[in-house]
């Protein structure tokens, strides 16, 4: 028997062992044990695989965790559920962000108001974070830093906040105010940017929110906030120790447009230009910013865009990423294997039943799919580094 399969079987030895384990710990509930694809497709490097967080309906209690086995080509669904058969409710409702950090796996769990924290190697659970309404997490000396709206799900609009959780302890060790609605982080030096949207805020009549708020890390203070424009979403810092802030527009007159944050000459973060592009999600690569956007037209019809930026120029340099968009759906994540160069899209199809995980090569040549969980949108590489204790 060859490597590959007897890694198959000794993946299917260990699923029917936490079924037997389910079996005895979840008396009266139904348990879908993980399914498996074959990709075809083995990839041996230190990126071992790559966690896909499957958001679920809201309400449904359907947030999935999959993992892609790179090194067998293995696809595997579903997996927190065998891999802790002592949570009742599995994984929760509706998961946000997923990310590594050391030898932890780190799962925001927004509608379920907490942040999962697991063995970044067998996905089992190590305890867990409360914190209301969360939505996305950065890492920094020890510490994460997790972005919330506060106030709860789809509830009147409150001033947000970061917290500051002891990534050792799992304790919350503080909490600073933000703008409202605050969405994804980014850590640049010593401080830490947050983009903030104010969702809520236009949804009850008042205009969204349109600032960077900055926090010193030293002294977990906001300094200042960089007004950019409405409706803030993504945020993410290149190799050029710029940000990159994608802004979602106020779906009327003021259209979705991806924003470039550098320092000036005292230092300070502020903003120097944009690129006329909507931007869904954001996989940096050496000097490519990588992008895809997804906007809507005046019928509510989904319009799709790739594209590449070069992070040193901030001009566009190419508007395509992959060669025949046709297959895609609803394209609602985005990832580039930062050695091959692969891009894999996660696609939401119609955002209530499974959707897919494509792979393109570098060159955006179509190389397979495969079915995921329920409006797949949040991934992280597992790199062989991150398993050492």
């Amino acid at each position: 028997m060859n490597k590959r399969a007897e890694s198959k079987w000794h993946m299917l030895a260990l699923a029917l062992l936490a079924l037997l384990m389910v079996s005895s710990c979840r008396e009266d509930d139904i348990v879908v044990p993980i399914t498996t694809d074959d990709t075809g497709e083995q990839i041996i490097t230190d990126y071992l695989g790559m966690y896909v967080l499957c958001e679920g309906n809201m309400g449904s209690n359907k947030a999935t965790l999959d993992y892609l086995d790179l090194h067998t080509g293995t696809y595997l669904k579903n997996i927190f559920p065998t891999r802790n058969p002592q949570q009742v409710k599995e994984l929760g409702d509706v998961g946000n962000d997923v990310k590594i950090y050391g030898s932890r796996l780190w799962l925001v769990v927004n509608c379920s108001n907490k942040v999962e924290v697991c063995d970044a190697e067998t996905a089992t659970s190590l305890g867990h974070v409360d914190i209301p309404n969360c939505r996305y997490l950065a890492f920094n000396d020890g510490y994460a830093y997790v972005s919330s709206y506060v106030g709860p799900v789809g509830g009147s609009s409150v001033q947000g906040s970061v917290y500051k959780v002891d990534t050792l302890s799992l304790k919350v060790v503080g909490q600073i105010s933000v703008g409202y609605q605050p969405e994804e982080l980014a850590v640049v030096g010593e401080k830490l940017y947050v983009a903030n949207s104010g969702g809520y805020e236009a949804i009850q009549g008042r205009p969204y929110d349109r600032t960077v708020s900055v926090i010193d890390l030293n002294t977990f203070k906001e300094e200042r906030r960089i007004d950019v424009a409405p409706n803030l979403f993504r945020l993410r810092a290149d190799s050029h120790g710029q940000l990159w802030v994608s802004s979602r527009g106020n779906y009327a007159d003021y259209p979705s447009r991806l924003y470039r944050l550098k320092a000036d000459a005292k230092g300070q973060m502020v903003k120097v230009d944009s690129v006329d592009v909507p931007v869904s999600d954001i996989a940096l690569r050496g000097d490519s910013l990588c992008f895809v956007g997804t906007s809507y037209d005046e019928n509510w019809n989904t319009l799709t865009n790739f594209g590449i930026i070069n992070t040193e120029s901030g001009k566009l340099i190419a508007d395509q990423l992959v060669k025949d968009t046709t297959p895609l759906e609803t394209p609602y994540g985005l990832m580039i294997h930062p050695l091959t160069g692969d891009i894999y899209v996660m696609d939401a199809t119609n955002y209530v039943s499974s959707g897919w995980l494509f792979c393109f090569d570098s060159n955006g040549n179509f190389k397979w799919k495969t079915s995921t969980g329920d409006i797949p949108g949040h991934a992280c590489w597992f790199v062989k580094q991150t398993i050492k204790k």
